[in-house]
């Protein structure tokens, strides 16, 4: 047997054939690939990339003598996405709790990230320590089948208000600080800090959602995110914020919030606000997936039948998205059209932030309701955001290279030598047609092969 039909019979193995974390002990060169490498260039014909000890060795230059060849042609070959606004531990089945905070659920969503192709999950708040924190260490050093780990501890909320209780039962002050003075918000930034949080997230939002006549909670004031994020700076930490209205944004900004968790919902971004945020170098995060999510199921029961989406879909969930009773309930209530309103001009927004030169990352709060998906919602993500004008290069690059920028992780994120190789493999033409991103081929993690998509992964 020759080495590349050997290697061939090795990537037909199932994933489990590879050690978890671990690189192979050769070179790999995969060669005839359509080559996007995540910092917003063109696609790249016939290129070949050389991979060795986990990292990326070379890009476009020939594969050395000792090297195994992958050959990928009609394929893309891109970084692994990386989410930027993600969460944990909170759904199973059909339900958000507290109660589904365990290390078998949370390590469960890490290995169906890493299916779908995304190796790198930033969780936005409403973890508990110390488990939070074991999992991000083992994650980082690659002990466990899954993505990488990130994220934010606790997060800090107003009394009674976002993010409610209802929304995950049980939510409790172990998963949400909610501090009623200056004084508390900044211990509550300090435990966060000496629990090594990546960044500290704030809930400014009153949950109105553009609702007529919806229920609304007390915002955060103003003095309580300012001690927040001036405490958080003093500890070179950045801060990320959950907001919904245009007013909330521009507020958020001016006390030099770093990061805006999602887009702005309820009117047209404005200059004041673009200039602030160039000047202050804030970064945005659309997560338009998240208002689409509320009725898409409802909207196009078609999709039920997609085996790229029913491989990360719990039984139970999909038992409640075919019952017409909860199609019809869906579609009747006020927040569906709401929410149809949100997502276009959250579209409208991203698309008019990304030209002017705003820094833009890539979530879609995967995991924080059963209808967010891990996973699949991130390649919803990709899907939505060139639906709002974006080409599928520049909508990669979000959840390539800028997702990786934005969390400050230098190592990852982009096809270049000395970048860690995390990596997607998809058949087609990716800058051409998003929707190749769904066709996976391979992932690897680390240099070694660990998934060949969440529909074989299920075989």
């Amino acid at each position: 047997m020759t080495i590349r039909s050997a290697f061939t019979a090795l990537l037909l193995a199932t994933p489990a054939a590879f050690s978890i974390g671990g690189a192979l002990a050769e070179p790999v060169a995969f060669e005839h690939a359509r080559l996007i490498d995540g910092t917003g260039a063109s696609a790249q014909p016939d290129a070949t990339v050389v991979i060795d000890n986990g990292v990326i060795l070379s890009v476009g230059i020939p594969a050395p003598a000792d090297a195994r060849h992958v050959d990928l042609t009609g394929k893309t070959l891109m970084p692994a996405l990386i989410s930027d606004h993600s969460h944990v531990g909170l759904v199973k089945g059909t339900g958000a709790s507290r109660d589904n905070y365990t290390r078998a659920n949370i390590l469960a969503a890490m290995k169906q990230y890493a299916d779908y192709g995304v190796l790198t999950v930033t969780a936005l708040g409403l973890n508990r320590s110390p488990l939070f924190d074991k999992l991000r260490q083992e994650q980082h050093e690659g002990r466990n089948p899954g993505a990488d780990l990130y994220g934010v501890d606790q997060g800090i909320g107003a009394p009674d208000g976002v993010p409610p209780a209802a929304m995950v039962k049980g939510v409790g002050p172990d998963q949400v600080f909610r501090p009623t003075t200056p004084e508390e918000a900044r211990k509550d930034v300090d435990q966060m800090i000496a629990e090594h949080t990546d960044l500290v997230k704030v809930w400014v939002d009153d949950f109105r959602n553009d609702v007529p006549d919806g229920k609304t909670y007390p915002m955060l004031p103003p003095a309580i995110y300012q001690a927040v994020i001036d405490e958080a700076h003093q500890h070179d930490t950045r801060v990320a914020v959950h907001i919904h209205d245009l007013a909330v944004a521009k507020a958020i900004v001016a006390a030099k919030a770093d990061i805006l968790a999602h887009g702005v919902r309820d009117q047209p971004v404005d200059h004041d606000l673009i200039a602030a945020m160039l000047r202050q170098g804030t970064w945005y995060i659309a997560t338009l997936d998240l208002d689409e999510a509320n009725y898409l199921y409802a909207e196009q029961p078609e999709l039920l039948s997609n085996p790229f989406i029913l491989a990360g879909m719990d039984p139970a969930l999909r038992r409640q998205f075919t019952d017409p009773k909860w199609r019809a309930e869906t579609l009747a209530k006020p927040l569906t059209k709401a929410s149809h309103y949100a997502l276009s001009v959250n579209q409208k927004n991203l698309a008019v932030l990304y030209r002017a030169g705003v820094k833009v990352g890539f979530g879609t709060d995967s995991g924080a309701a059963p209808t967010r998906i891990p996973g699949f919602a991130e390649h919803r993500e990709l899907y939505l955001t060139v639906q709002a004008g974006l080409s599928p290069v520049q909508a990669i690059s979000l959840a390539t290279g800028n997702a990786a920028a934005l969390m400050n992780l230098s190592d990852r994120g982009v096809i270049a030598p000395g970048r860690r190789a995390d990596l997607l493999i998809v058949d087609g033409n990716a800058d051409e047609n998003i929707a190749a991103v769904d066709q996976i081929d391979q992932v690897w993690q680390r240099g070694a092969l660990v998934s060949h998509g969440p529909v074989r992964s299920k075989d």
